[in-house]
């Protein structure tokens, strides 16, 4: 405890000190959000609208072997930006990149080695970050980094732990629990109310992950070592650049879920990603056993017959396809992906897919695509596979980061989709390599078939934390609804605690451009509301938030083209939502919607004409919730 109290009394000591004339401020387009660093390179904090977000904090480097002196700022080096970044397959069709931002320089006394901190302020958020131009080896025991945030805020927080698939709680910075990791992000807000805000980080690319920890009221940076490997957390063989650590910022809570800021960090892609085509997938696993189904050729046609009379794009064939499969987790030496199971034919199912519009895409586990990643890509590009879903890294570190890398570039060169589970939470990589469609790093529905965590309330906070940062497999579609009264694990034909309306409304505020439809192609045949996730669409050309608070509902609308969609979810209590129009252009419009109805697996489809002066009433049950599409009144 004394050493978490000297670290809080050293940065209260700084903070009193005073900001000296030789400080670095830099300040974001619109002159509202501020970021100050110390000219001494030991503190900075974070304003927004004249109040403090994040008081005075440490920053820092902690070097194996010869540690870093007291530095001084040598020299400033001011830049600006504003474009426009065309995405692809993602929650828009473009990114405004518009931000103010800085290198500092700062030599080191005696050695006089320099140490350059990049600070950026966008109008919702900043962002820095450290490197070091050395041209030998650095070795890296830990960052300084910690985050003090102004006052005693209540914050959203997860524990962190190698799947990043815990539920979020509710709790103020001093109610956490020291030594307990906590993951990114944490979403707090100011005592005031009036920014609410985003801890996070991004672009890995080289580094290794981070989870923060509550020390003497901060929130300190603990980067992740790799298992087994003895000293420092990263090691380098010439310089350092580290990972953005980032603060999202907002009025409002549900307004983060617009921001670009993650992926405006990351590099943008290079060569031609128009082949990436986002849609949803039949997938059978979760209707099925927790090990996955038997490999069958019969089985797997079903699934392909019912993703081509659904009209979905992709079919994902999970865990046991391949030659001596076992088990569900471990990687077993038997196993060889290149060969599928005794009895499958694969090249005669990929031909069975493409003649009903069907791709097909495999899942496999890290340690054997890790072991002959270019053998294994190779041969699923040779047999006409369209992706792959990789399980199991279960881990954020320099090497499981460095996988991520090669195995997006790699995908990407073979024009195959990827989706990443048993994941770390996302920092922005999908906007450098767009074939790396979603991923997991969260509670999703899976647990369903083991647990009773995934709860109305968790359903809708995921929107204003997880989802913050990037896209999530949660893995949406259970039709055999159930109210949490009446929710029982099943392993097999699981249950949701969620209505049929809410079940459609994930369709619309999960931000995930390769959606699984999960449930049994039998729960959905002739039953109410499959017709509106056949039309829903993946990816959008943009993202609104409406209303809502995390935990208790939200109401999030997006457009395709001409078409807006909106979903609404409530968690534990029943609720009428409000939702006016004013977002639409003037005109008439067509509303079809999907709402909830008497019993937990009905909906009610109605429709009417209205304008951008209406407001639609939603009314969603305990756990549920609604969907509606708006398109152009057809022209007489």
């Amino acid at each position: 405890m004394k050493t978490t109290t000297h670290l809080a009394t050293a940065v209260l000591a700084l903070a009193a000190s005073g900001a000296q004339a030789a400080d670095a401020v830099i300040a974001s387009p619109d002159g509202r959000v501020t970021i100050r660093i110390a000219d001494n390179g030991s503190t900075f904090s974070i304003n927004r609208s004249g109040e403090a977000v994040i008081a005075a904090s440490p920053l820092g480097l902690e070097l194996e072997g010869q540690a870093l002196g007291a530095l001084t700022l040598e020299s400033r080096q001011d830049v600006a930006e504003d474009r426009v970044i065309p995405l692809v397959a993602t929650k828009a069709a473009t990114a405004r990149d518009h931000y103010r931002g800085a290198t500092l320089t700062f030599r080191e006394a005696g050695a006089g080695r320099r140490v350059f901190i990049d600070a950026r302020a966008y109008d919702d958020g900043v962002a820095f970050r450290y490197r070091l131009e050395d041209t030998g080896p650095v070795k890296l025991r830990g960052e300084r980094t910690a985050f003090v945030p102004a006052g005693d805020p209540t914050c959203l927080v997860t524990p962190s732990d190698g799947s990043h698939e815990q539920a979020f709680e509710r709790l103020k910075v001093s109610q956490l629990k020291p030594g307990v990791a906590y993951d990114v992000p944490v979403v707090c807000a100011t005592p005031s109310g009036r920014t609410h805000y985003a801890i996070t980080q991004a672009n890995l690319k080289g580094y290794t992950g981070a989870s923060l920890r509550q020390e003497g009221g901060a929130l300190r940076l603990h980067l992740s070592g790799v298992p087994g490997r003895e000293g420092p957390a990263f090691v380098s063989t010439a310089g350092l650049t580290t990972a953005w650590r980032a603060v999202m910022m907002a009025d409002q809570a549900g307004k983060l879920i617009e921001s670009h800021l993650v992926g405006n960090l990351n590099p943008a892609p290079t060569g031609d990603f128009s082949w990436v085509k986002p849609g949803k997938a039949a997938w059978d696993w979760w209707s099925g056993p927790l090990v996955g189904m038997k490999p069958d050729m019969g089985s797997y046609k079903r699934f392909i017959d019912f993703a081509a009379e659904s009209g979905f794009p992709y079919y994902l064939i999970d865990a046991n396809w391949a030659w001596g499969s076992g088990g569900c987790c471990d990687a077993s030496p038997e196993t060889d992906i290149t060969r599928p199971a005794k009895g499958i034919d694969m090249p005669e199912l990929v031909r069975y897919a493409e003649a009903k519009g069907v791709g097909l895409m495999l899942w496999a586990h890290w340690v054997h695509v890790d072991a002959r990643m270019d053998e294994v890509l190779d041969t699923y590009a040779r047999w006409g596979i369209k992706g792959v879903k990789v399980d199991f890294m279960n881990r954020d570190d320099q090497q499981v980061v460095d996988f991520y890398e090669r195995i997006a570039a790699a995908a990407a060169k073979r024009k195959l989709l990827l989706d990443l589970h048993g994941a770390y939470v996302p920092a922005g990589l999908q906007r450098t390599f767009p074939n790396y469609i979603t991923q997991e790093g969260v509670l999703g529905a899976e647990w369903s078939k083991m647990t009773t965590r995934t709860t109305p309330s968790h359903n809708v906070t995921l929107p204003y934390t997880r989802m913050l940062v990037g896209p999530m497999d949660y893995t949406p579609g259970g039709f055999r609804n159930a109210t949490p009264a009446t929710f029982e694990v099943r392993a097999e034909m699981p249950l949701v605690q969620n209505t049929r309306g809410q079940a459609l409304a994930m369709y619309v505020v999960y931000d995930s451009p390769l959606q699984m439809v999960s449930d049994d192609p039998t729960s959905y045949r002739g039953e109410p509301g499959f017709d509106f996730i056949k039309r829903v669409p993946t990816a959008w050309d943009e993202t609104r938030f409406i209303s809502g608070e995390p935990g208790q509902d939200i109401v999030l609308a997006r457009r395709q083209g001409k078409t807006w969609y909106i979903g609404a979810m409530t968690g534990d209590q029943a609720r009428t939502e409000k939702v006016s129009l004013d977002f639409l252009p003037a005109g008439n419009w067509r509303a079809t919607i999907w709402q909830d109805g008497e019993v937990v697996r009905e909906v009610r489809r109605t429709e009417r004409k209205v304008t951008r002066k209406d407001v639609l009433s939603l009314s969603l049950a305990a756990a549920g919730g609604a969907a509606v599409v708006l398109e152009p009144w057809p022209a007489k």
